[in-house]
């Protein structure tokens, strides 16, 4: 992420730190880096508390990927489609999820050609505790920023991310599952 411009090295990655609070106008990166590291605190503290509660092996990956299952179950393809990723990549997540305990093949009973990916118990245990989690960790984030502006910071995100482009595919833009 070293960039020269005007003949001066910018390490944007480790200089974000180093900008004043008080300054009227952050850097445009900084933006994303800060909304990056708000979701990463999230994220790891739900894996550490996951890991604690009897969910050692989820990963972010898996997560997303429990997700576009859901409850109803999907296709190895519909998983893909939900994820972004080609249907081998959501089938090497799959088959993971499956060596873990965390979701199960069955017999489409609309179709006998395909398989439904279903949910097991433990992978609705750690959803329904990952809800929890994310619960407490809100609640942590209200009594920081006070909840007023929490819940109009979530307005502004809201705003600015309206719905037809909010989808599961992290794992596709990250990098992988």
């Amino acid at each position: 992420m070293d960039n020269v411009v005007d003949d001066k090295k910018v390490n944007q990655v480790v200089e974000v730190r180093k900008v004043l609070s008080d300054a009227p106008d952050a850097p445009g990166y900084e933006l994303p880096l800060l909304l990056f590291a708000g979701f990463r605190s999230l994220i790891d503290r739900l894996h550490a508390e996951l890991a604690e509660q009897g969910h050692p092996d989820v990963r972010p990956a898996y997560g997303f990927a429990m997700q576009a299952i859901g409850v109803g179950g999907a296709t190895a393809s519909e998983v893909g489609r939900r994820l972004g990723v080609s249907k081998q990549a959501a089938g090497k997540t799959v088959d993971r999820l499956v060596t873990l305990g965390y979701a199960e093949r069955t017999d489409d009973p609309t179709d006998a050609r395909r398989k439904l990916i279903r949910l097991t118990r433990h992978g609705l245990d750690s959803l329904s505790r990952s809800a929890a989690i994310f619960d407490r960790l809100r609640a942590e984030w209200a009594e920081a920023l006070g909840a007023q502006r929490l819940r109009e910071l979530e307005a502004d995100l809201r705003t600015v991310t309206p719905p037809e482009r909010f989808r599961l595919d992290a794992a596709g833009w990250l990098g992988g599952s």
